[in-house]
């Protein structure tokens, strides 16, 4: 089902080396109307300024019906950093099962206010965290883990 009719996202994030920011560390559809994306909130970070210019088109989308999607947001993590290289710890990389959500989480004060943002985004499954920081130097969280199991 088609929701936008323009636009794209900058997805260009200094710390996801080996991706360049795949879209499931940044923004999510949780509904057919409603995002939740990432942002940072450390205006030193470097990947604030790229974010927020993803939060600022995500503002100006509309969708067929002419309205502007809710947006919900989630600050980024605190940086991991595993032998020398930052890593793409993203709560967006989250997977979504029948009846819960399952939400990596990285061992930092934000894990907490993520947490709610996604209860609020899907009131009716489980919200479930999982620490993930041993996950994430594999270059990826439960959503990625997720794809392409080979038969």
């Amino acid at each position: 089902m088609k929701t936008a009719t323009r636009g794209c996202f900058s997805t260009k994030l200094k710390s996801i080396c080996d991706t360049n920011g795949h879209i499931d560390d940044i923004s999510r559809f949780f509904r057919e109307d409603a995002v939740v994306t990432m942002v940072e909130p450390r205006r030193s970070d470097i990947n604030h300024n790229i974010l927020d210019e993803n939060l600022r088109q995500l503002k100006r989308f509309r969708l067929l019906n002419g309205k502007q999607p809710d947006v919900a947001e989630i600050c980024m993590p605190k940086p991991v950093i595993y032998d020398g290289q930052r890593l793409p710890a993203s709560y967006a990389n989250f997977y979504i099962a029948n009846k819960s959500v399952i939400v990596p989480n990285f061992q930092c004060k934000e894990d907490d206010q993520a947490m709610r943002v996604l209860e609020e985004c899907f009131p009716d499954r489980s919200i479930i965290g999982i620490d993930s920081v041993e996950i994430i130097w594999g270059l990826g969280s439960f959503h990625c883990l997720s794809q392409q199991e080979p038969a």
